[in-house]
């Protein structure tokens, strides 16, 4: 069984963990710059490492986040659920403040401040913030299949996840 994490956004963090260990570890970016055309080539990307075996968790939408980057999130982020549904897999849909109480205990801790965190609790490190995301996700992913041993807060976290 694999688990899949998926912050989806312009730089989407995809990380799948198999056997335990990371086997993937990746920002996506397009070198395609018009819309909708850079969110296919993204969402194609994502799902040309994606099987039907998969526990996908996908970061949800940011709803307080504001500026022209939403638009681009939304699309991404739409067409990503949209390719799941037509390949018949399930995915959970993980709230942004899931994924940071998950990792640290506290729902709205800064992007910045998980590094140390998630380095302490599972020795994963990396240089992008949309990947060490992702990692969380692949990490909530195992615990909702019963693969991990779950502190009070990430069970509280693990309660506000919808399939």
């Amino acid at each position: 069984m694999r688990f899949v994490g998926i912050d989806p956004s312009t730089k989407t963090g995809l990380v799948i963990i198999e056997d335990n260990k990371v086997h993937t570890a990746v920002e996506i970016v397009s070198e395609e710059k018009r819309a909708p055309h850079r969110f296919i080539d993204i969402v194609n990307t994502i799902m040309s490492h994606i099987t039907n075996q998969d526990v996908i968790c996908i970061e949800g939408f940011s709803y307080s986040s504001r500026g022209a980057a939403v638009s681009v999130q939304y699309g991404i982020g739409w067409i990503l659920r949209a390719e799941l549904v037509k390949a018949r897999l399930n995915y959970y849909e993980v709230p942004p403040s899931s994924v940071k109480k998950f990792a640290t205990g506290k729902g709205n801790t800064k992007k910045d401040e998980l590094v140390l965190p998630i380095y302490k609790r599972w020795g994963f490190e990396h240089n992008s913030d949309n990947v060490r995301d992702a990692f969380v996700l692949a990490q909530i992913a195992r615990a909702l299949h019963g693969q991990a041993e779950l502190t009070k807060f990430q069970q509280e976290a693990l309660n506000k996840i919808s399939k």
